[in-house]
């Protein structure tokens, strides 16, 4: 099979190493996978847009939703990572997975777990929404999974899975590898009034470029065991997997779609985490070339052309060395960075905003508004978005977020998160709650001091967008007030506090 054959060379090597060091030395490696597709005896609802959508009962299901959970572990030093086909991991689910956990097993401490997301659109949420969606999802809907529901019913899975990867650690080895693969676009179209919109049209006279870069480069670590046999790969891209986003499927997307076919290459036993690299501006649809070729990034057709370009990718990496020994450090960071603050002139004209929508209609009629709109899109078929975020009810989400942001950071300047930095071999994490735009994770890599670096994005908690001050200037979407917490300014020192820590584990 495609990219084992260099590994059998090494079977000897690894026989004999086996024999030479105590147990204390070996990297073991467990790996585990969950199914947390909810069953289909009630309506499922797919989280991730302003409105709610309930999967099609005719044909409910793309792919399925897995957990897929690793462990390392070597001598005293050891750490577990989960990743959900979820839109995100609220950080209050991930405490309670921890805690079962640590019932199930222990001797595994809490703090040495960490859970990332693939992002996907089509899952039922595990928290509730602040939206008019969430206040509907809340409502006494016993024909529909509920958030809290699932919420219960993933986190068995998520917490048996980690139990298992852990039972499941063997001897074994890691191997770096580095590809690139055309997966991940910057969404964000400016135009010469120096605005800028998601999934804006850039055949506009007036459009000038992309607002952010993009990146197609794939950090991969693959895992072996004993024999020489690949086990498993992390690969990491800086893309969310959402091209299903706007359907009515069930689906974990470019990621569910690249493990089943990693399966067909390397056995039913080879296991796959996607990492999301720092790509809040990034998308898996190309808006410089448009949709002239027929391949638009919204259906199921193009899920299985970019699975295609990342199995690709992964089957023809040229992975350095097995190391079966390496250095193996992990650390839980508690970071303090300021929230992104609005000033009284921003208020006014917030509240100036506010009044002028309400005037012509109430909030009520303007999102019924923006819900009739998302339909007739619906109806035309094509590709997405449906949805129409210069409308009214966007507007008064905005400018709503301001006002309330103006009274919030007077008693809370600050927030505090959670970041994990490990280091494995001359590789490293580094973790955050956030949906990093993609020059910030360019600079922890370019200035971390591991040969490879993997920026993690929506792990352990879901805090919204970090802008870069271009995104803050142009006010497209993810750049407002409104889709997070923190600013270019907290996005700094985050980086610096990412750098520093790293850095710290390679001393």
């Amino acid at each position: 099979m495609i990219g084992l054959k260099p590994m059998s060379l090494l079977c000897g090597t690894l026989v004999a190493w086996t024999a030479s060091v105590s147990a204390a030395d070996f990297l073991n490696v467990g790996w585990a996978e969950a199914d947390v597709t909810p069953p289909l005896t009630k309506r499922v609802p797919l989280d991730g847009q302003y409105y709610q959508r309930l999967a099609d009962m005719k044909d409910p299901v793309h792919t399925r939703l897995k957990f897929v959970a690793v462990a390392f572990q070597r001598g005293g030093d050891y750490f577990l990572e989960g990743t959900i086909d979820n839109e995100c991991v609220w950080g209050p689910w991930q405490d309670r997975v921890r805690a079962r956990v640590h019932e199930l097993v222990p001797e595994i401490a809490p703090e040495h777990i960490f859970i990332n997301c693939i992002h996907t659109h089509c899952a039922p949420a595990i928290r509730h929404s602040g939206t008019p969606k969430g206040a509907q999802m809340e409502k006494d809907q016993p024909d529909v999974w509920g958030p809290n529901e699932y919420a219960d019913f993933a986190l068995e899975r998520a917490a048996g899975a980690f139990a298992e990867a852990w039972r499941n650690r063997r001897p074994g080895g890691i191997r770096r590898a580095f590809g690139t693969a055309r997966i991940g676009h910057c969404r964000l179209a400016l135009y010469a009034d120096g605005s800028a919109q998601m999934y804006g049209d850039t055949s506009r006279p007036d459009f000038v470029r992309m607002l952010e870069s993009e990146d197609d480069g794939v950090e991969m670590l693959f895992t072996v065991d004993a024999a020489g046999k690949y086990t498993g790969v992390i690969a990491n891209v800086a893309c969310p997997a959402q091209v299903m986003e706007a359907t009515y499927q069930i689906s974990s997307d470019i990621a569910g779609e690249t493990r089943e076919k990693l399966k067909k290459v390397y056995g039913d036993g080879f296991r796959m985490i996607y990492q999301i690299g720092a790509a809040g501006c990034q998308s898996p649809r190309d808006l410089v070339r448009g949709y002239r070729d027929g391949f638009h990034g919204w259906n199921a057709e193009s899920c299985a052309i970019l699975s295609d370009r990342l199995v690709k990718c992964i089957v023809e990496a040229k992975p350095r060395a097995v190391e079966t020994a390496p250095v193996l450090k992990h650390e839980k960071l508690s970071v303090t960075v300021p929230r992104r603050t609005v000033t009284a002139a921003q208020v006014a004209e917030a509240e100036n905003v506010l009044a002028a929508v309400r005037a012509r209609k109430t909030d009520a009629a303007a999102w019924d508004e923006f819900l009739a709109t998302v339909h007739a899109n619906e109806a035309k078929g094509g590709p997405g978005p449906y949805d129409d975020k210069e409308q009214d009810f966007i507007t008064l989400e905005i400018n709503k977020a301001i006002v309330q942001r103006f009274k919030d950071q007077v008693t809370q300047p600050d927030l505090t998160f959670e970041m994990h930095v490990v280091r494995i071999g001359d590789v490293a994490f580094a973790t955050c709650p956030f949906e990093l735009y993609l020059a910030y994770g360019q600079s922890i890599k370019a200035r971390s001091a591991a040969k490879q670096t993997f920026v993690v994005e929506q792990c352990g908690g879901t805090y919204g967008y970090v802008p870069t001050p271009a995104a803050e200037t142009a006010r497209g979407y993810g750049g407002g007030v409104n889709n997070g917490q923190i600013g270019h300014e907290g996005a700094f020192m985050l980086c610096d506090r990412a750098v520093e820590g790293i850095n710290r584990l390679f001393k």
